[in-house]
C-alpha cells in the first residue's frame, strides 16, 4: 500500500493550533487545580494554581514607569506608561492585531513583538501596523507611589 503524504500546514494554521494547545493546556491546569486530590505534601506551602486577580490590583510603582517608557503587568494584561513626567496612562497589553501581549515601551512607543505593531504610549493609537485599532484605555489610580488597576 502506497503512503499518502499529508499537506504541510501553513504558518497561520500552525499558530492557531499552537494557540489552541496553549488554551487547552490552561484549561487542564485549571481542571487539575479544581480536582479533589491534593498532590502537594500535607503541611507544605505548595499551591497548584492561582486565581485570577479581582478588585484593585497594584500593577506598578511610579518608579517602575520611566518617563517615555512603561511597565507591563502580564497578570492583568495592562501596560502603564508615563508619556510626560507625572502623567500616567494605562492600556490593555493585548495587541489588537492578533492578540499577542506587548513586550516593551520606549520613546513613548508600545511594541508588539509578533508582527511589529506599534502604539502610542500617550493615547494607545496605532503608530505602525499591521494593527488598525488602538489599544483600549484602562482606568488606573495613582496614590502616592502606588499605581493600581481595578481587575
Amino acid at each position: 500500500m502506497a503512503e499518502q503524504s499529508q499537506p504541510t500546514p501553513d504558518r497561520r494554521t500552525v499558530l492557531r493550533t499552537t494557540a489552541l494547545g496553549v488554551a487547552v493546556a490552561g484549561v487542564g491546569v485549571t481542571a487539575a487545580a479544581c480536582s479533589s486530590s491534593n498532590s502537594a505534601a500535607e503541611g507544605s506551602n505548595a499551591t497548584t494554581a492561582t486565581a485570577a486577580p479581582t478588585g484593585p490590583v497594584t500593577v506598578a510603582t511610579t518608579s517602575e514607569v520611566p518617563v517615555g517608557g512603561g511597565h507591563i503587568d502580564t497578570d492583568v494584561n495592562v501596560v502603564v506608561t508615563q508619556p510626560t513626567a507625572g502623567d500616567f496612562k494605562a492600556f490593555t497589553a493585548i495587541c489588537t492585531h492578533q492578540g499577542c501581549t506587548v513586550t516593551s515601551v520606549s520613546n513613548n512607543v508600545i511594541q508588539c513583538p509578533c508582527h511589529g505593531s506599534q502604539f502610542s504610549a500617550k493615547d494607545g493609537s496605532v503608530v505602525q501596523g499591521p494593527a488598525t485599532s488602538p489599544l483600549a484605555a484602562k482606568t488606573i489610580t495613582v496614590s502616592g507611589s502606588t499605581i493600581t488597576f481595578e481587575a
